[in-house]
């Protein structure tokens, strides 16, 4: 098994590409990690307190002289981008070469706008390159699922990545016609997919209704990406195509990318030259001890268009204290499974997520996807799709044993929490394109206050 190629992207970042190619021999260590990024730290908070209108007034008298004292350091959040996003930049406007607007997905009104430079978008395609590198390489075929025709796109950073290892990428964006996909696979010889949890599995299970039912596609690698992944679909893919299946973990706001799986499989070794994570107590704001969950904060430490400080993700995770079976010292982290955003309160410390819902839905056969909406009387509503494999009333009966059966339903109902279910056939177009899927919550807003 090859150590994860992002160590020595992270060490040639730290040492110098000059030093990095001389000392081959001189493994990175976790000390010179640290200190590296403390430096990195107060590089950013000096520029971005000297620069940035927002900065300037939140780090007021905060200095740091060791990774424990970030800390005392006051959070970012969504909120601050949404309300005051063009004062956390910290260059002119003519350095800005890409603006990213993010809709909110409630009604709270403003987006964010993510800001970066020509030079940022560049550590975006250089840590894709690096991180692709355990997938493919020369000579692949590579699918991307993910929006590509405007410069700068998720898309296209990708597709230049790939053609600095000499893999060919096919620009796709999302599918939305499964079929026709599928036969884009067979016909281009693709040997690897980059695409959102929902739409491959789509084109996984579509293969059994197809002309292509007796066949397993070229693919021998999946990177599975833009939302959480239910380990059902990873064991659908696995067993349907015989593929390697690989998670990547990113969000816009910390540069597309923060970390993505090793040959091992077991977890996200983290961009650690160019971000520096917390997991942080999502109520207290402390700490979470060593290997416990909680919410995911990270810091950027090479930004300069628009650093982010201690920006509070909403996504739980935790640190993995033990090695990764690759070797390396880079720091791993679990999938990300859950976002506090998502979690829907049910009463007595109950909550439902849609993580709950996925693990038990996905390994049922034939269901391509589903939707979830919470109404009055904790009314939970599911709309599924399956593929023809499977007759509807077949499907809706299953997927009502598999959700009363789930362990977060039986143990709402032993706290005699009101809870009902009704399970419909999702009519018209299925396939739900890249954003994160979430519960619908249509109760009265006392009620569906998320929480911890």
């Amino acid at each position: 098994m090859r150590i994860t190629p992002l160590e020595d992207w992270v060490k040639q970042k730290i040492r110098g590409k000059d030093t990095g190619r001389g000392d081959g021999q001189t493994r990175l260590s976790r000390e010179e990690i640290k200190k590296y990024q403390l430096a990195k730290l107060k590089e950013t908070f000096s520029w971005a307190r000297s620069r940035s209108a927002f900065y300037r007034k939140h780090l007021q008298d905060v200095e740091i002289q060791s990774l424990n004292d970030l800390g005392r350091v006051p959070f970012t959040t969504a909120g601050d981008l949404r309300r005051q996003g063009a004062r956390f930049v910290c260059v002119s406007q003519s350095e800005i070469s890409r603006v990213v607007t993010l809709q909110s997905s409630g009604t709270s009104g403003e987006p964010k706008r993510i800001f970066f430079t020509g030079g940022e978008q560049e550590l975006i395609i250089d840590f894709f390159a690096h991180g692709m590198s355990t997938l493919v390489g020369a000579g692949d075929r590579v699918l991307i699922l993910l929006p590509g025709r405007s410069p700068g796109s998720v898309g296209d950073l990708l597709s230049a990545a790939l053609q600095r290892l000499g893999a060919a990428s096919i620009t796709h964006g999302p599918v939305l016609d499964a079929p026709a996909t599928l036969r884009l696979i067979f016909e281009q010889k693709v040997t690897a997919i980059v695409g959102a949890p929902t739409q491959v599995l789509a084109l996984a299970r579509c293969c059994g209704d197809s002309n292509f039912s007796d066949q397993r596609p070229p693919a021998r690698n999946v990177l599975l990406t833009t939302d959480h992944v239910p380990d059902a679909i990873k064991e659908t893919l696995r067993n349907t195509w015989g593929c390697r299946v690989f998670n990547h973990y990113g969000m816009t706001e910390m540069g597309l990318g923060g970390g993505v799986e090793c040959e091992a499989v077991a977890g996200y070794h983290l961009r650690e030259a160019d971000l520096y994570f917390e997991i942080i107590n999502p109520v207290t704001g402390a700490p979470a001890p060593e290997g416990e969950a909680g919410e995911v904060v990270f810091t950027t430490l090479t930004r300069r268009g628009m650093p982010l400080i201690r920006y509070r993700t909403g996504d739980l995770a935790r640190f993995i204290p033990e090695p990764c079976p690759c070797g390396t010292v880079l720091a791993r982290m679990t999938p990300v499974r859950e976002r506090l955003q998502g979690r829907i309160m049910l009463g007595h410390g109950e909550y439902l997520s849609m993580a709950d819902l996925d693990e038990a839905l996905f390994a049922l056969p034939g269901l391509l996807d589903f939707r979830a909406v919470i109404g009055p009387g904790n009314l939970l509503q599911l709309e599924i799709k399956t593929n023809r494999m499977v007759s509807p009333p077949d499907a809706l009966k299953a997927a009502r044993r598999v959700v009363e059966y789930s362990g977060v339903v039986r143990r709402v109902r032993r706290k005699k929490i009101e809870f009902n279910l009704n399970v419909l056939e999702w009519q018209g177009d299925y396939l739900t394109g890249t954003a994160k899927r979430t519960i619908i919550d249509k109760r009265e807003p006392a009620l569906s206050q998320s929480g911890v």
